[in-house]
């Protein structure tokens, strides 16, 4: 037995998202890339901004010594800096270099943030449809998923939430703007969610952190701002990464943002900064950090995926499909006209149409379509959505 049987068993119930991925690389060789429309993978096709590349550019022309060796493994104390500076701003309230760990993506910092809290056993709740990397984060660290409900519109069912958290909760993941369903928390939705929280943390006599991933959180539409999530729960840290907002996936370079006045804070922060070192990240990508410091208040074209959004809703809604209308990332998740997402899902590649089941993201009977792609991608899905929509009898 070469592998775990834990790892077996992850792998066999692994990410839909990267087989699908996989699936279309097979189908590109063999009808031609321009002849298979991939909506699987979050992968922005926007390129990143002007600003970007000048600050590249400019890194290389006149490079910094040292720039390539090893820094405190928080990050550079100038690119903290930028970044707290640009959290204040966003959460009206003030945040030192101190609170800010730059990670290896979003990603990064979630798991940095999980193996520091987590004790075995310890639960965390996350709301479905989730992120299904979620799942795997919470094992690597000892931890268990509890996987709480949603209603219609996709929103945390908050009894539900109430009689999920018990005495071994130790964390609950928000994902606003959320993938794979699009949907942004409104204020007093979080209000809620941070009022069950402090009840309940006062009932059982312990302490429950809040854990926002806010990757999508720049890319909001029809005028909606950012909600402070800082303003609203004091236990709380912010996960995000420059992925999304500066298309930059490969780069892998995000940070941890933790609430200035949080309860031993500087355990906290001196834990954070040890796991991130001993989790094998080290300390995020240099160049990045010298680049990011400068872009804290850019980000790639929000009229852009508006309009993307718009065109594939509208299309879908008049086709017939059944879907809540996003407000942020670049998600869909709609209905799916058969029972079994799964079998759908197929159906769609028949006519080399590539998305994922929602059953890989904790909700079957719905599909997830990713659309930070190219215009004639879009416009040569909707044959195929087309298609599917007739031959299941949608309108």
């Amino acid at each position: 037995m070469s592998i775990s049987d834990n790892v077996r068993k992850r792998m066999e119930s692994g990410s839909w998202t990267r087989r699908m991925f996989e699936e279309a690389t097979v189908l590109k060789k063999k009808y031609g890339e321009h002849n298979v429309f991939d909506l699987s993978l979050g992968n922005p096709i926007i390129e990143p901004p002007a600003e970007f590349k000048q600050a590249l550019r400019k890194l290389i022309e006149q490079p910094l010594a040292g720039m390539h060796r090893y820094m405190e493994n928080a990050g550079y104390e100038e690119t903290r800096k930028a970044v707290a500076k640009q959290v204040s701003l966003e959460n009206n309230l003030e945040l030192s270099f101190g609170d800010i760990i730059m990670t290896v993506g979003a990603a990064g910092a979630i798991n940095v943030i999980l193996k520091t809290v987590l004790e075995p056993g310890d639960e965390v709740i996350v709301f479905a449809p989730f992120f299904m990397e979620y799942d795997n984060y919470i094992d690597n660290h000892g931890g268990k998923t509890r996987i709480c409900p949603t209603d219609a519109k996709f929103l945390p069912d908050l009894d539900a939430f109430e009689k999920a958290i018990n005495s071994t909760t130790k964390a609950v993941i928000l994902n606003s703007p959320n993938n794979p369903t699009g949907v942004v928390y409104h204020e007093d939705l979080l209000r809620r969610v941070a009022e069950v929280l402090k009840a309940k943390e006062r009932k059982l006599g312990i302490n429950i952190y809040l854990i926002s991933d806010e990757a999508y959180s720049s890319l909001m539409y029809d005028g909606l701002k950012y909600v402070p999530i800082f303003n609203i729960y004091q236990r709380c840290l912010i996960a995000t990464s420059h992925s999304k907002d500066l298309a930059l996936p490969g780069e892998r370079i995000g940070y941890i943002a933790v609430h200035p006045a949080i309860e031993n804070k500087e355990e906290l922060v001196n834990g954070l900064i040890f796991c991130n070192r001993i989790l094998g990240y080290v300390n995020a990508p240099a160049l990045m950090q010298n680049i990011v410091r400068h872009l804290q208040h850019v980000t790639v074209s929000i009229p852009e995926y508006q309009e993307k959004r718009d065109y594939l809703y509208n299309n879908l809604i008049e086709m017939g499909y059944e879907l809540v209308r996003p407000q942020g990332a670049f998600y869909m998740f709609p209905r799916s006209p058969l029972e079994n997402d799964v079998e759908f899902v197929h159906e769609l590649q028949k006519q080399n149409v590539l998305t994922v089941p929602g059953r890989g993201f904790g909700c079957p009977g719905h599909f997830r379509i990713s659309y930070c792609v190219n215009h004639k991608t879009l416009e040569g899905a909707l044959t195929g959505f087309k298609r599917a929509a007739e031959q299941f009898k949608l309108s």
